[in-house]
């Protein structure tokens, strides 16, 4: 009877632990049923949308558009109100014939062509801004997304850590009904007793890392008031082929915001070149003044007002320590400049190439995981509780095939999540939206 009793319940294990299998569970951090998951597109959408970094270099970007015209304009010009000639004794007007109020109104000139090459540098840096802020929007989506399929890793990771406690707290009860009976022994209970221990270790670790990744979300997106972040429990699981290296390199260099950006700077320096070699030239100054007098002349007429035409320059003569020296500081800078733009594009492509490397490293693993190992591992461990029953398979290696089933299913998930990470990464490596092609298994399903 007892023997009995412990087969009905072994079988009723098995049901219920093998259609837990075929289900997901939703987020351990749920907390509510009326809470709204938080889809990857929306994430993505909340975070360019009030990420506070992201509104710091835009906000960079609009003040540094406000500058070409600036510098690219004549300097105002100079209003000067004189009183020349006054006598110190009487301070008269009229006493002295030299004596006279004077209105005048000056001009500062630059060589010309340094105002429009001042105008191209500030350019050109107020476009390598630009780029800048869509580099910066590349990266936050890049993060997002990692951060998100981090988190959904986790969220599944810690349903498959659930359901194995329940199957092994139906093992643990099995194996007591079948001590009590004489038909078991006191190692398997203390045996399932240890898996049970470790699968309550684990789940507190992937809590921990759970409410880290949460954390990081949170600051990406700037909700920091939100309590909980749910996640949906089914995703995209379709990760597509892997592209060809060579187009993603070509899309890149015509595509990277930092490519760009740092080429406009190199033009930035180039057209400060120019505007050094013009400082060897000087500036001018204009001006035009009028002089108001008082008084007679000795035969009794009114004193005629004075007007003055003023002209001056500066001399460039220092040119050895002052004008050479800019013109070497300059010319060095666009050597920087030159190596800096070498290094970011050696800098992209070694990122698309790491990138396109982890993601086939995900696609294979979790292809495989889903089509091969899993399904092979389940139907393994079914025989073996089925074997169990009849005492063909000892305690031990059920165990073992049970714990072997949960870490090839956290193993999938991971995976998986790597995969659509990688794929951010390289997306954001190329600096476009890269087409994603049918995975190779629906090809071969559709043929």
């Amino acid at each position: 009877m007892f023997r009995s009793f412990a087969s009905i319940k072994v079988w009723l294990g098995i049901a219920a632990g093998f259609f837990s299998l075929t289900v997901l569970a939703g987020s351990p951090d749920a907390g509510g049923q009326d809470a709204v998951p938080l889809t990857l597109d929306r994430a993505v959408e909340i975070a360019l949308e009030g990420n506070p970094g992201l509104a710091k270099i835009t906000a960079r970007a609009r003040a540094l558009a406000e500058v070409p015209s600036q510098v690219g304009t004549l300097p105002d010009p100079t209003l000067s109100l004189n009183a020349l000639n006054l006598p110190v004794d009487t301070f008269s007007l009229s006493q002295e014939a030299m004596t006279q109020m004077q209105v005048g109104i000056g001009f500062t000139l630059p060589f010309p062509g340094k105002l429009n090459l001042r105008e191209q540098a500030a350019g050109f840096e107020a476009k390598a801004a630009e780029f800048d802020v869509q580099e910066m929007r590349l990266a936050l989506v890049r993060n997002v997304r990692s951060t998100w399929w981090n988190l959904f890793f986790l969220d599944h990771a810690l349903s498959t850590v659930q359901r194995n406690q329940v199957l092994l707290r139906q093992l643990v009860k099995i194996a007591e009904t079948k001590y009590k009976t004489g038909q078991g022994m006191q190692s398997d209970v203390l045996l399932a007793q240890v898996e049970l221990s470790k699968l309550l270790d684990i789940g507190i670790s992937l809590e921990a890392s759970r409410r880290t990744q949460v954390a990081a979300l949170k600051a990406l997106l700037d909700r920091q008031a939100i309590q909980q972040v749910i996640l949906p429990g089914q995703a995209n699981e379709s990760l597509p082929s892997a592209p060809d290296i060579e187009a993603l390199r070509m899309l890149a260099l015509d595509a990277r915001p930092v490519l760009f950006s740092q080429r406009n700077v190199l033009e930035a320096a180039r057209t400060r070149v120019a505007l050094a070699e013009k400082d060897y030239y000087p500036d001018f100054k204009l001006g035009a003044a009028y002089g108001f007098r008082s008084g007679n002349n000795p035969n009794g007429s009114n004193r005629a007002d004075m007007s003055s035409i003023l002209f001056s320059m500066n001399l460039p003569i220092f040119t050895g320590t002052n004008q050479d020296r800019a013109l070497s500081q300059r010319k060095a800078e666009v050597m920087r400049e030159e190596f800096g733009m070498e290094d970011r594009r050696v800098q992209v492509l070694t990122e698309i190439e790491q990138a396109l490397a982890d993601y086939q490293a995900g696609h294979q693993q979790a292809s495989l995981f889903k089509t091969g190992i899993i399904p092979q591992s389940r139907q393994m461990t079914a025989s073996m509780l089925a074997a169990y029953q009849v005492n063909k398979v000892d305690f031990l290696n059920l165990v073992r095939a049970q714990v072997t089933l949960y870490n090839y299913e956290t193993q999938y998930w991971k995976a998986l999540s790597s995969g659509w990470q990688a794929w951010a990464r390289l997306e954001a490596a190329v600096g476009a939206t890269i087409p994603a092609s049918e995975p190779v298994a629906d090809k071969e399903k559709q043929q």
